[in-house]
């Protein structure tokens, strides 16, 4: 909204149509309060608080691209461009970019609660406090630009290593779940499939091995209603391709969904 006409608080004494110079200057509208046009930061408070959770989103992104990085999980690899070496430690390649991102978003949140600090207790209409509504907002605009342009060349250049991250599925007991419901399809309520599963994935975890590996003899002295087919329930991929509820993380969701995204973007 456009302030010109408020004056120092009271409006102007001379002449002007201010819908005419907000039109002019490609503002929605005019103040229609002139103290609360000389006294209003929520426009700043606002672009603040949607850059701190902008921020917020790009740091948990971040967050992931560290983990996935790190030799636990060895998900995927960052481009030389942005990564460094360790300062210790010669076999290391550090995330440093993802970290950076990670750690601006603070600085991000520090302008934001800076300024609601300013603004918490002043009375109409403005006060010199009100110069301090600037630095941040100025250094919140340069921080989060970098951080996008960073982030995008980030992706851009990763390396993702599917079959890695493939294997890394089958070697868990995140397909508990599709035995639960397996055995729910078959008739079994499903807190009393739950309670099997659960006791099954606690013998698997003391014997060393997974459900996968639970020979079909066991499975049958667990349940008679387990036959063959649960070791194509079991495969990751069987459990991903289930999902397809609007919105799920089954394969064609997931290409539609970028699909969407692709049309906001």
């Amino acid at each position: 909204m456009s302030p010109l006409g408020a004056a120092a608080l009271a409006g102007t004494t001379f002449p002007i149509n201010r819908q005419l110079t907000s039109n002019l200057m490609g503002f929605a509208k005019p103040y229609s309060n002139s103290l609360d046009a000389v006294s209003d930061r929520d426009f700043i408070l606002e672009f603040l608080a949607n850059s701190s959770i902008l921020m917020m989103h790009m740091s948990r992104i971040c967050e992931e691209i560290i983990n996935w990085c790190s030799h636990e999980f060895q998900f995927v690899s960052l481009s030389d461009t942005f990564s460094t070496g360790s300062s210790i430690m010669p076999q290391k390649k550090n995330p440093d970019m993802a970290e950076l991102i990670r750690g601006k978003t603070g600085r991000v949140y520090g302008n934001l609660f800076g300024l609601l600090t300013v603004m918490k207790s002043l009375p109409l209409a403005y006060n010199k406090d009100l110069q301090e509504d600037k630095e941040g907002m100025f250094d919140t605009a340069e921080t989060i630009t970098v951080a996008i342009d960073i982030l995008a060349g980030m992706l851009k250049t990763m390396t993702v290593h599917k079959d890695h991250m493939a294997l890394s599925t089958e070697k868990d007991f995140s397909n508990a779940t599709e035995l639960a419901d397996y055995l729910a399809k078959k008739g079994l309520p499903f807190r009393e499939a739950h309670e099997v599963v659960g006791k099954l994935v606690l013998e698997c975890t003391k014997a060393g091995y997974y459900l996968q590996d639970v020979p079909l003899v066991r499975y049958q002295e667990v349940s008679d209603l387990i036959e063959e087919d649960i070791y194509v329930a079991l495969q990751s991929k069987t459990a991903v391709k289930r999902r397809n509820s609007l919105g799920g993380t089954g394969f064609e969701q997931v290409i539609w969904q970028i699909q969407e995204a692709k049309k906001d973007l």
